[in-house]
């Protein structure tokens, strides 16, 4: 076992073990049908359903695997394109964790139920809010906003040592280096590259298959 020398200084930070990626399998499900057509039809469908419901929450994963001695995170490429984290919107009345560990296994088991599906949601890392839905999201409330539209709480998921991940077909699983997202907002969005700041505080205890 080793301690992650980002973090000597930090010994009363929480501690976060890490396991190879060779210790995971994956696999492939049927992909999930398109709500939209096109990315206006989301919008209409983000307005329409904050007109009946009010501010939407978002919950998302953090999952971390370790790969050349770094901690890589595990992140849904989607069409070739952009990418996201595991995880959704949350029901009317549904808590937090509930809703994200639903989402998980929908995005990441071989059932789309989260019963003994041992998901360990661990500590929420950080908020972030839209103004409006076509807006980026921002690590605070929108000053210039009384209603914002959607509030999206970033957890970390504490992984066993083993585990089958089974993801739908017009999605890819990629495990990507913390180094390669940070500070990397062009490429991964300002949520997924604001995740090595967001992690800062832990310590990395790497497991070894020795």
């Amino acid at each position: 076992m080793e301690n992650g020398g980002a973090h000597a200084a930090g010994h009363s930070a929480a501690a976060v073990e890490i396991y190879p990626l060779s210790r995971y399998y994956f696999g492939a499900k049927d992909a999930f049908p398109d709500k939209d057509e096109n990315p206006l039809d989301r919008i209409q469908r983000l307005k329409s359903n904050f007109a009946s419901h009010g501010l939407r929450t978002c919950v998302l994963g953090v999952l971390l695997v370790e790969l050349f001695r770094h901690p890589h995170v595990l992140v849904l490429q989607v069409k070739n394109c952009f990418f996201k984290l595991p995880g959704g919107r949350l029901r009317p009345g549904e808590q937090d964790v509930d809703g994200l560990k639903r989402k998980l296994s929908r995005m990441l088991s071989l059932e789309d139920c989260a019963i003994n599906d041992n998901w360990q949601i661990g500590e929420c890392v950080g908020m972030w809010w839209r103004s409006e839905f076509e807006t980026l999201p921002f690590p605070y409330p929108p000053p210039n906003s009384r209603r914002p539209k959607e509030c999206t709480k970033v957890f970390l998921v504490r992984l066993p040592v083993s585990r089958q991940f089974v993801v739908p077909r017009h999605l890819k699983l990629l495990a990507v280096p913390l180094y390669q997202i940070h500070d990397n907002s062009e490429v991964y969005g300002p949520i997924i590259s604001g995740i090595p700041h967001l992690l800062s505080k832990f310590s990395f205890n790497i497991i070894d298959d020795d």
